[in-house]
């Protein structure tokens, strides 16, 4: 808490009584996958490069704090440093036999990430990534849909990508064509620190370029089938702001008559306490979810819903999603997928705001005033 400067400083003087037994425990470091001036950071963490020896470790740990805490069940999200993406890689990490063989074998190409997803999935504990590293590779995907545990993903969508998936849906749907994005951060945390590798860079710039893909996609009236904005994302590491994010973003856009338009937008955050709300509303979602049937006219049996957890969309850069499944990235869409979804679990209808109660022609209204004032007369009789 001190040395990341978030919270106030009476505020950790507080819970500091409350925290100085608890311990972290050790953690899986590759150095090949993170930015190399993390290397002081890593002080505590398994020994070796053994990734079987890890995997069993992790699970151990999982078990060991199920049962220490006398848990029901027990959710794994990971919130650590965003690692470059791994090879997929024919016989490694293709498909879980294999994975898993992989990680007997150590290969290099398995990511710490994976060996937590892969732990927890045969421990039967939910996994979701809060990065934007290629976690769930196919071996990953394959053994949560063979053991049926959920697994969601990737990136915390906080601030920033939040912003540009409300902009860019409102732009496409009234007909304002985007034709160039370029997003500008600084920020100073331990986050920013690592990204100034160009592979952990590289991972982040993904989760965030693919956000208005469905959007473009969603208008082709305005663009042709191979026609993109041009999309950029630059992110610097500057110490002296901390967890103060700063975000900047251009939009230019082609409108009426050959016309341009730009909107700018700065936004300054802090970024770990935009972040922690997602951390409590993913794990709380996901729990939710983890307990839904559902059954419609074309299923015999009640059934359980996928394993990847499309569902968390709202709260995710670049939300993972079943095989076949189009991503959707409007914010506005996602958020009306979750509220429909428990609506329908207290056996209400979907909103469709419609509105049609309230939209009644000239000769309705004449019919129904008259139907009123009759069964007021008759009631008076």
């Amino acid at each position: 808490m001190g040395r990341a400067q978030v919270l106030d400083f009476g505020l950790q003087q507080q819970l500091k009584p409350l925290m100085k037994d608890m311990k972290p425990l050790p953690s899986i470091y590759y150095p090949d996958f993170i930015a190399a001036n993390q290397a002081d950071r890593a002080t505590n963490v398994l020994p070796g490069q053994d990734k079987k020896k890890h995997l069993d470790q992790v699970r151990k740990d999982i078990r060991d704090f199920k049962a220490a805490n006398k848990l029901d069940k027990v959710i794994v999200l990971w919130t650590a440093n965003t690692e470059r993406f791994a090879s997929l890689q024919s016989g490694v990490n293709d498909s879980a036999d294999n994975l898993l063989q992989a990680i007997e074998d150590n290969e290099p190409e398995i990511s710490p990430s994976t060996i937590f997803a892969v732990a927890s999935v045969l421990e039967g504990s939910m996994y979701i990534n809060g990065s934007p590293q290629n976690t769930f590779v196919p071996g990953v995907i394959e053994l949560a849909e063979r053991h049926n545990v959920m697994i969601g993903g990737d990136d915390f969508k906080s601030g920033q990508t939040k912003m540009k998936s409300v902009m860019v849906d409102f732009l496409v749907s009234a007909g304002i064509k985007p034709t160039a994005i370029v997003s500008y951060n600084h920020l100073g945390n331990n986050d920013g620190k690592n990204l100034q590798a160009p592979q952990t860079f590289r991972s982040k710039e993904i989760s965030k370029s693919n956000v208005v893909d469905d959007m473009v996609g969603s208008n082709r009236i305005l663009y042709d089938e191979d026609e993109h904005p041009d999309h950029v994302v630059v992110i610097k590491y500057v110490p002296k702001v901390g967890d103060s994010k700063r975000a900047m973003d251009e939009y230019t856009a082609d409108i009426f008559m050959g016309g341009v338009q730009t909107i700018v937008m700065h936004n300054t955050c802090e970024d770990s306490l935009l972040a922690t709300p997602l951390i409590l509303d993913l794990a709380i979602l996901a729990d939710m979810t983890s307990r839904i049937q559902y059954k419609t006219a074309e299923l015999s049996e009640w059934s359980d819903f996928h394993p990847i957890m499309s569902l968390l969309s709202y709260l995710i850069k670049a939300p993972l999603v079943p095989p076949g499944t189009p991503v959707v990235n409007a914010l506005f869409t996602q958020r009306c997928c979750i509220e429909n979804i428990f609506r329908a679990c207290v056996a209400l209808p979907p909103t469709n705001h419609m509105a049609l109660e309230h939209k009644r022609g000239v000769a309705e209204a004449t019919i129904h005033a008259e139907a009123a004032r009759a069964a007021k007369k008759q009631k008076k009789k």
